[in-house]
C-alpha cells in the first residue's frame, strides 16, 4: 500500500507509523524516502532486517500477545473453557469446532459430533422423543462441516439409546454427561 508512488506525493518530512502488517511498506521504497527527506521517521513494530541500524528508523518488537499478562490471562482462559468443556460439554473459542455454549439445566446432557448435513438435529431429536424422553433445552451449531449438538435431557439416557444415535450416519461422536 505504501510504496514510491505514495511517497512521491507525500510533503517532506512526514513521520509513518505502521503497527498493522509489515508487507504494507515496501521496504527499499521506504528507505529511499528517508534518503530524500520525505519520510523523517519510521515507526514499526515488524523489525525486518533490512530496516535496522538506521537512525530515521524504530523498530519495536511485534509482542502485544506475547506479554507476560496477555500469556498468563490465555493459559487461564484456555484452561477455564477446556475445564467448561470437559464439564457441560460446552465450547468457545474452537479453531475447527463451532462456538455452542448452552447453560446446564438437567440432570443429563447429550453431546454428539457430527457431519453438518440436512436432518442431522432432527434424526437426533426424533430419536431422543420415540424413546420417551423430553428435552429440557437444547442448541445446535455448525462450522463449515462440522455440526455439534447440545441437548438437555429430563431423565436418563440408555445405553442403547446412545448407541442408537452413534448409528446414525454422519454422527461422529456421542457423549453423555450425568451429573446424578
Amino acid at each position: 500500500m505504501i510504496n514510491k508512488d505514495k511517497f512521491e506525493i507525500m510533503k517532506k518530512g512526514v513521520r509513518l507509523l505502521n503497527f498493522a502488517r509489515g508487507g504494507l511498506v515496501v521496504n527499499k521504497d521506504l528507505l529511499e524516502a528517508i534518503e530524500n527527506g520525505t519520510v523523517a521517521c519510521y515507526v514499526t513494530d515488524f523489525p525486518e532486517d533490512e530496516l535496522l541500524g538506521n537512525d530515521n528508523i524504530i523498530t519495536l518488537p511485534h509482542l502485544g500477545a506475547s506479554t507476560p499478562e496477555s500469556e498468563e490471562n490465555c493459559a487461564v482462559m484456555a484452561a477455564s473453557q477446556l475445564r467448561d468443556f470437559l464439564e457441560f460439554g460446552n465450547i468457545k473459542n474452537s479453531v475447527n469446532f463451532p462456538n455452542c455454549e448452552l447453560p446446564y439445566t438437567g440432570n443429563v446432557r447429550i453431546l454428539a459430533v457430527h457431519d453438518n448435513v440436512p436432518n442431522m438435529f432432527g434424526q437426533i431429536t426424533s430419536l431422543i422423543a420415540r424413546n420417551g424422553i423430553n428435552i429440557g433445552d437444547m442448541i445446535s451449531k455448525h462450522k463449515d462441516k462440522i455440526g455439534y449438538t447440545i441437548l438437555n435431557i429430563e431423565s436418563p439416557v440408555s445405553p442403547e439409546i446412545v448407541e442408537s444415535i452413534r448409528a446414525i450416519q454422519g454422527v461422529r461422536m456421542v457423549r453423555v454427561i450425568d451429573k446424578k
